[in-house]
């Protein structure tokens, strides 16, 4: 009996003891991001709402996506330096200004950095900018509609890389040339680069109010490389950092040649006195041709202006407004803490993390420690700016962000890993492999002066096994990190279009309410609207016909259309008189040589047809509307070049 009640107390005990430890793992397990199981963490129910947006670049898309966080779903790809026959971005005759430049129409762009205005050092969620690489631009996108509203073509520049980052009230957006040039363009020997080629630092004056951009002045810098760039912040704010590699200025098989020198530099531009200096008169007005795009709202459409102008400063004449950081070696990130005080150079080549200390430049500039110059421009001495080091924490270093809680997240090419590191001690805290090659990442509000924290994404090169084979080419893969605890936790793997080479992301209660559902019909300004069936007509000029058009569930008005002939210009001007939210419209024709239209509720949009064949060819809706979305049709008649048939339309009855 004494045995039995012993064998008894001891399951007891047992039982107990493992009940314990269940909850205690159970406890343990509940302290990430969101609770429980990695699976709970990233899911979003039916019908809620993400807690973040991220902004992710398209790479050679030319776009912007944007998906929620944590579910990695993507809601929509914004077209900005591309044409996109989706919505008819670049093709409607409202849009095709947008993508005008100095070298004539360019249907395509590569974007890379975008990044979100900002107030008082925090994320205000008003515009995302974003830089093209290829023909260098910076476009806005206006988060009440998340549609491109305006794009500047930045002269003297090639290779658009160093951009597009912005202070911390957006005083300015700011973009850098990767490769230097001849400035002015003049037809020159290649291998008279030394001394003879400029980098060019354009900085684009942001309107408080409208967020209208103008390139305020240009800072001719000597002809290396400019990466990667960010603004001071905080203690720093007025400055700015840029990274730069090929201080060897070559000009051939770089890879080689440009890795040479055991440090190059981040370039430390004092903005401020600069802009104090072309305030007062200063630098020098040099001819440049560049278009400035802008899309209005009112009228639905977009001009083109080619601009003549731009001013330029030699930073040889504003002493005490630029000098060179030493960092080792080849540097690609340029990243800047919350607090501004330290700056991060990530050596591609570097075994060691470089930081400098803001603190400790200022005191190196006032007790002039200098280590010779480069072109006029001081160069600091780098033990006398060096913050500190972290010690081989892993291979190939490309970007930081920051989580406000005095960490660091590095990204790691080679290596392919995430290494998290304490701001300070720079002791290395956390480490988690990524799948495959990370280049970017990306913490809510990572780049500002109050990160939001929670979570962070890594943007990586190679996809190879995460996802299902869709034969040679597949879409690069992000992963999601849970950042809340002392170790990182990996949470999901999800695919981006494109090639992502950079993110932003917000918390989605600074946009979602007052993110605009239709366009007001009574604010509608385009000259082709029409807001009734009595304002519809056919108007022929010489050989263009001008077709005014109007759309809703579930007809064209007018449907029949007689008159055309082959060899004419035919204008469709389509109103949706919806004021719905999410009814959009499409319109195609057979033969349609440009793209389809996708018409948002009260808004108007134009797209040419130019008829090559005599024939009656029908249009309709491309968008799925309404139970009669099938019966939303119309027919066109063709006739011959020589033909006297007249201009007639008519809706609901035949044209006699």
């Amino acid at each position: 009996m004494k045995n039995l009640l012993k064998l008894t107390l001891a399951l007891v005990f047992v039982l107990f003891t493992y009940t314990s430890c269940n909850n205690s793992k159970s406890s343990d397990n509940k302290s990430g991001a969101l609770a429980s199981n990695v699976a709970e963490k990233v899911y979003v129910a039916p019908g809620e709402h993400d807690e973040f947006y991220a902004f992710i670049s398209g790479g050679y898309s030319g776009n912007l996506t944007v998906y929620g966080l944590p579910s990695g779903r993507m809601f929509k790809e914004i077209p900005v330096f591309s044409q996109f026959a989706t919505s008819g971005y670049g093709y409607s005759e409202e849009t095709k200004p947008m993508l005008n430049t100095s070298h004539g129409f360019i249907p395509w762009g590569d974007s890379h950095h975008p990044d979100i205005s900002q107030t008082k050092g925090e994320i205000d969620g008003r515009f995302v900018f974003i830089n093209e690489n290829n023909t260098p631009r910076i476009a806005k996108i206006d988060l009440k509609t998340f549609e491109t509203t305006e794009i500047i073509e930045v002269p003297n520049s090639a290779g658009n890389h160093s951009s597009s980052f912005v202070t911390e009230n957006t005083e300015y957006v700011v973009a850098g040339t990767r490769f230097s040039v001849p400035i002015p363009q003049r037809d020159m020997p290649i291998n008279e680069y030394k001394g003879n080629f400029q980098g060019a630092l354009s900085f684009i004056s942001v309107a408080p109010e409208t967020g209208n951009m103008d390139i305020k002045f240009q800072v001719l810098m000597p002809g290396f490389n400019y990466d990667l760039s960010h603004p001071g912040r905080g203690k720093s704010h007025g400055w700015f950092f840029f990274t730069t590699y090929n201080t060897e200025e070559a000009s051939s098989l770089l890879e080689v040649n440009a890795s040479q020198n055991d440090k190059d530099f981040i370039a430390a531009v004092n903005w401020k006195k600069i802009e104090d200096y072309v305030n007062n008169g200063g630098g020098t007005m040099m001819p440049a041709d560049y278009a400035h795009n802008v899309y209005d709202e009112h009228t639905h459409t977009a001009t083109s202006t080619m601009k003549k102008e731009v001013r330029v400063v030699n930073p040889v004449d504003v002493p005490g407004a630029v000098f060179f950081l030493p960092t080792p070696k080849s540097p690609h990130g340029c990243d800047v803490d919350p607090s501004g005080e330290y700056i991060v150079g990530n050596g591609k080549l570097s075994a060691n993390l470089t930081v400098h200390s803001f603190t400790k430049m200022l005191a190196a500039i006032e007790g002039e420690k200098f280590d010779g110059e480069a072109y006029g421009i001081p160069i600091l001495k780098f033990e006398d700016v060096l913050a500190g080091s972290v010690e081989q924490p892993g291979l190939g270093p490309l970007h930081t962000e920051f989580d406000g809680q005095g960490n660091a997240y590095t990204t790691f090419f080679i290596s392919s890993e995430v290494v998290k590191w304490k701001l300070g001690t720079w002791e290395v805290i956390d480490r988690k492999p990524t799948y495959y090659s990370v280049g970017h990442l990306t913490i809510p509000g990572g780049n500002s002066g109050k990160p939001q924290g929670k979570y962070m994404f890594a943007m990586n090169k190679i996809t190879k096994d995460r996802y299902l084979p869709t034969g040679p080419e597949m879409e690069h893969s992000a992963q999601l990190y849970d950042i809340s605890g002392e170790k990182m936790e990996l949470l999901l793997d999800f695919p981006t279009h494109g090639e992502p080479h950079y993110a932003a992301a917000m918390r989605a209660d600074l946009i979602k309410e007052r993110s605009q559902k239709i366009y007001n019909l009574e604010d509608n300004k385009h000259p082709y609207a029409a807001f009734t069936d009595d304002d519809t007509k056919v108007v022929r000029k010489g050989n263009e016909v001008h077709i005014y058009m109007t759309t809703i569930r579930s007809h064209f008005s007018p449907d029949n259309i007689e008159g055309v002939k082959v060899g004419d210009k035919v204008y469709f001007h389509v109103t949706n008189l919806e004021q719905d939210f999410d009814v959009p419209h499409g319109f195609a024709v057979l033969g349609q040589n440009t793209s389809e239209l996708l018409i948002m509720p009260g808004q108007t949009k134009s797209s040419v047809w130019e008829p090559t064949k005599v024939g009656v060819w029908p249009f309709y809706c491309t968008d799925f509307c309404s139970a009669l979305h099938q019966e939303m049709q119309g027919y066109i008649r063709v006739s011959p070049a020589d033909s006297n048939t007249p201009i007639k339309w008519s809706l609901g009855e035949d044209i006699e």
